[in-house]
């Protein structure tokens, strides 16, 4: 396939890599020159403009935005343009599933499709196969289906449902992901100050081996302890949060089920965890620095200390 792609970030410059080692043809563009360069060199056609996707993608369209959820709208309205009815928008990034929706709407009226899909694996997953939660048009997932194959790790995508669907539920994934990081750097914390005197680098390789909470999280802090020592003393203890923990909590709160009820759904784990990362603002700790660790290693969000 021939498609367009906007975003040549930690995550989009190793997807468009993946996508031309598969065969596909990618024109694409980016703010950044060296990612630009970088992309070239692998194969992809360069545009300076969004306007050149209009005679570089003749027939119908199929664009792949990755960029911040924040710049979406930016970016829709730059395309509307040199857009033809049944062309198709594809966000691959962090959006918020209610602003996914309305664009979905609104994109309808114009005749065009918008399909939202989550991805999980960060950039090691985007360069190498990622796991892919789609929403949208059924119809045109059936006809992209070798593309999110392409770009997913062996079974590791899935049509969730309608447009929002996707992202909302990669959102409800990060939320979990907190509290799971949150209990994994919590304990941790536990072992590191208890009256053995454990040696938390073998305490990670017994977990991460054969246990039942052996897991790609407790691998990570088993490969952070590799490279930073257990003292994780170049690590921040301070935790950034994303929007998609608060995103999960708010949602949960006001959680519309298929009738149209509106449900109040306890998420004490979730809620702690982000309230957590918070509040360790000017007040780190070795929970943070396991859970900053943790950031680190899967999404490569930077984390050392300042």
């Amino acid at each position: 396939m021939k498609i367009g792609y906007i975003g040549l970030g930690k995550m989009g410059l190793g997807m468009v890599k993946l996508l031309l080692e598969k065969g596909h043809e990618v024109v694409a563009t980016d703010p950044n020159e060296d990612a630009c360069n970088e992309a070239k060199v692998a194969g992809a056609e360069i545009v300076s403009n969004l306007e050149e996707f209009k005679d570089k993608l003749p027939g119908e369209k199929f664009i792949w935005i990755m960029v911040p959820h924040n710049v979406v709208d930016n970016v829709i309205a730059d395309l509307s343009g040199i857009l033809n009815e049944g062309d198709t928008i594809m966000d691959g990034g962090n959006s918020n599933f209610k602003e996914t929706m309305r664009r979905g709407a609104e994109l309808k009226e114009k005749g065009l499709v918008f399909m939202d899909v989550g991805t999980s694996g960060g950039p090691a997953g985007a360069r190498n196969g990622a796991c892919m939660m789609i929403g949208g048009a059924r119809d045109k997932f059936d006809k992209y289906e070798q593309l999110f194959k392409d770009l997913s790790i062996e079974d590791g995508y899935a049509y969730m449902g309608e447009c929002g669907a996707g992202h909302y539920v990669k959102m409800i994934h990060n939320g979990i992901e907190y509290g799971m990081m949150q209990a994994i750097g919590e304990g941790f914390e536990v072992l590191k100050e208890s009256q053995f005197g454990l040696d938390l680098k073998e305490v990670s390789r017994i977990y991460n081996t054969g246990s039942v909470i052996e897991s790609r999280l407790t691998g990570w802090l088993q490969k952070a302890y590799d490279e930073e020592g257990v003292e994780l003393d170049a690590i921040s203890g301070e935790v950034s949060h994303s929007g998609e923990g608060l995103w999960t909590v708010e949602e949960a709160k006001n959680c519309v089920t298929k009738s149209g009820d509106v449900k109040n759904i306890p998420v004490p784990v979730i809620e702690g965890s982000l309230q957590f990362r918070i509040d360790s603002q000017g007040n780190p700790s070795y929970t943070g620095q396991v859970v900053s660790a943790l950031r680190n290693q899967f999404g490569g969000h930077s984390v050392k200390k300042e």
